[in-house]
């Protein structure tokens, strides 16, 4: 006999020597144990994110300066943000824009890198950290001075034009490209989707890319009906992460507009407006309709995606 079949006979004979309710006290101990280590868990969700949240939603329905006492004003406050506050339909159409704009180039983009990093040539260890460095940057406050330091009226941009005659803008400070230097800042950082991608591409199975090879498939054909498809999860997880991270861009509006959202307010993002009530008027009450509001576009988005994906996300084990 083995040592562990002795081990096992042991416990079962020490399992089977006990009685039923010192069975059932064991087990509930277990679960007293259980969930004494599951208790920092539960207070940091009730007190950082579930008493937070059900105060915003309060508020959202009371007139609140941060200040005085929260007043219950109703609907009062979800009224006047689609009827009396075309400040407010602008920064949604906004954010709109750079979301839709900026997740699927910046898609694009990490997929067309990842497949050149997933080639078989010298280096691309150092080529990867390379290109992952502006993703560990994130949104800093940093980054988007430098981006604002380019971009500028005597910017390193403006200065490069300027070698070979072209009078360009202030591309900060023109209404018309203020919001695609933001776009394009959005999609510099695309690190994070690359390695993701770049972890997906090594999954695909080599087997397939021959049979497709012997059918006669050329590199197109391989990457449409072979690449793709394997990859869509892996698409699909980046998409709603895009998704759900652009609409709460604030830090890169913030600062390359001064917290203004100019010029004419063609910089002047969801979140950046949000903060504006919220922290610089005092209307906190405002603020956090707002804030749900968000909220529900970002579920109903994310819900959407979800429904749709049962059509074009093809998994392996299908």
């Amino acid at each position: 006999m083995t040592l562990d079949q002795t081990a096992a006979r042991g416990s079962s004979w020490f399992a089977g020597s006990l009685s039923k309710p010192q069975r059932r006290i064991g087990v509930a101990r277990q679960q007293y144990e259980a969930y004494l280590f599951l208790l920092p868990w539960f207070a940091g969700l009730f007190i950082l994110t579930a008493g937070p949240l059900s105060a915003s939603l309060y508020l959202s329905f009371t007139d609140f300066d941060l200040l005085g006492s929260p007043t219950w004003i109703g609907l009062a406050n979800y009224t006047d943000l689609f009827t009396y506050d075309p400040r407010y339909l602008g920064a949604f159409i906004v954010t709109l824009l750079y979301v839709f704009l900026g997740v699927p180039l910046q898609l694009i983009f990490a997929l067309l890198i990842a497949m050149l990093l997933n080639q078989k040539v010298r280096g691309l260890g150092f080529f990867r950290g390379i290109y992952y460095l502006p993703s560990l940057l994130g949104s800093s406050v940093a980054v988007a001075v430098m981006w604002r330091q380019l971009f500028g009226d005597a910017g390193v941009i403006n200065q490069f034009m300027g070698l070979f005659g072209i009078d360009a803008p202030n591309w900060i400070s023109t209404p018309q490209y203020a919001l695609y230097t933001l776009i394009l800042l959005h999609i510099w950082q695309f690190g994070s989707a690359m390695i993701i991608f770049l972890a997906g591409l090594k999954q695909v199975p080599q087997e397939l890319y021959d049979a497709a090879e012997i059918d006669g498939a050329n590199r197109w054909k391989q990457f449409r009906h072979v690449t793709l498809p394997m990859i869509t999860p892996v698409i699909f997880f980046n998409l709603v992460l895009g998704i759900i991270n652009s609409f709460q861009a604030f830090t890169s509006a913030y600062i390359v507009s001064g917290g203004t959202g100019g010029p004419a307010d063609s910089t002047l993002f969801y979140t950046l407006y949000l903060y504006q009530e919220g922290f610089k008027n005092f209307h906190m009450g405002y603020a956090s309709a707002m804030a749900w509001i968000l909220l529900i576009v970002i579920a109903c988005i994310t819900a959407l995606n979800f429904a749709i994906s049962r059509h074009w996300v093809f998994y392996a084990d299908e």
